[in-house]
């Protein structure tokens, strides 16, 4: 761990509000050095219609999982840079990347990330990835934690760790304690039967003792890479009570999408993706998308950095699109300021940016300052079709911004 990853996870988190919520966000902002995601949690096919990727593009994003790194990365621009503070997303970004670089075929690739339980993946990481990986990511996955070393996950159910997977686990301990099965959801035929089953099975879950007491505190939502700030924009939307927000996500993620397209909905009630030969996948692990993210890998790049600092050392006009994930929603004015100046400074005409929000609302007006912001035009339809489509669920809303120039 470097102090000055950790200073800048700090920085990125910690907000001006009261003793308990400055102790949350040190937490917060500490487990976030760990892995959070095995895989990100915004949909890939929804931002890449956004995006409307050309060759010529040059893009850069938030990497959290790097799903959606590699996932652009198929679609053939001229380049791909991911940030992130936690230096366990940058070590997984940089072994996807290896890893369509060297790893014999599809079924190698598909074995390792994903099935990523399988113990020969192992021996596929000493053979082909091991020896290609830079000094700082190998010493990442061999390091020992603590009786196994890191890249045993892989032949364990890598889905299972992380924050994410952690979180899950509990998730499924609780639907257990309400005698609930998943089986008859993952099976289901319709949205018919799949809603159903969340009106009989899931939605008495949300009135337990337990459940209602857990929404209450923030910390109890860290395991989604929720930080108190974050927590407090889902709790706006429910009039200050966040258990109905969390209600309706998991409705849509259960009911608004047939659950053999929905491969977060695998994630989330299987703890995997669909093993079925047609069982819905992130656009990078498709098979028909292979042989393009493996001539494209070169392009695809991680950094253990900060997105504001990064585009600092960019020349003016150089970008064609930005990936934000959710991470203005951690942040303070200042910082929104600063980020969108340097966006602004780098963005090529007919430059894109996309995010998305805990809340249901845009978080930029009345905060990014007009001089800044009235050279964008926000595209409220292609949002609206954005935050529908999202297939994860996890959001209030998706958002896409247009440079004027």
């Amino acid at each position: 761990m470097s102090i000055s990853t950790q200073a800048q996870l700090d920085a990125a988190v910690l907000q001006d509000g009261d003793v308990t919520t400055g102790r949350l966000e040190r937490l917060f902002a500490r487990l976030f050095m760990g892995l959070v995601y095995p895989q990100i949690w915004e949909d890939p096919v929804v931002d890449m219609k956004a995006l409307n990727i050309a060759p010529g593009d040059n893009l850069i994003c938030i990497a959290s999982g790097s799903c959606n790194l590699m996932s652009y990365l198929t679609a053939g621009p001229a380049s791909v840079t991911a940030v992130d503070l936690s230096p366990a997303h940058v070590a997984l970004g940089r072994l996807k990347l290896t890893a369509a670089r060297a790893l014999p075929d599809y079924v190698a690739f598909y074995q390792f990330f994903a099935r990523a339980d399988m113990a020969s993946n192992v021996a596929l990481y000493e053979r082909y990835l091991r020896p290609d990986l830079d000094a700082t990511t190998r010493a990442y996955w061999d390091a020992r934690q603590p009786f196994r070393r890191r890249i045993s996950v892989f032949g364990r159910g890598f889905y299972r760790h992380g924050l994410l997977g952690r979180f899950l686990g509990v998730v499924h301990l609780i639907a257990r304690l309400g005698r609930v099965d998943f089986s008859p959801l993952l099976i289901a035929r319709s949205i018919d039967e799949q809603t159903a089953f969340f009106n009989a099975r899931i939605a008495p879950l949300f009135d337990m003792w337990l459940v209602r007491k857990l929404a209450g505190f923030r910390a109890a939502l860290f395991g989604l890479g929720i930080p108190p700030a974050q927590y407090d924009k889902l709790a706006a939307d429910g009039d200050g009570d966040v258990l109905p927000v969390l209600r309706e996500r998991v409705r849509k993620l259960m009911c608004d999408f047939p659950i053999r397209d929905n491969y977060f909905a695998w994630q989330a009630f299987a703890r995997g993706y669909d093993p079925a030969p047609d069982g819905s996948l992130p656009p990078y692990l498709q098979p028909d998308a292979y042989a393009a993210l493996r001539e494209n890998a070169s392009r695809g790049h991680i950094v253990n950095r900060s997105l504001t600092e990064l585009l600092a050392d960019q020349p003016e006009g150089c970008k064609q699109g930005y990936v934000l994930l959710d991470a203005q929603d951690w942040m303070n004015d200042t910082q929104l300021n600063e980020l969108w100046r340097e966006i602004t400074r780098t963005a090529a005409p007919g430059a894109r940016v996309i995010f998305r929000t805990g809340g249901t609302h845009d978080i930029l007006p009345g905060r990014v300052v007009p001089r800044i912001l009235d050279r964008w035009s926000y595209d409220s339809d292609a949002s609206a079709e954005g935050t529908a489509q999202d297939r994860s669920a996890i959001y209030g809303a998706f958002h896409l911004y247009r440079f004027q120039g």
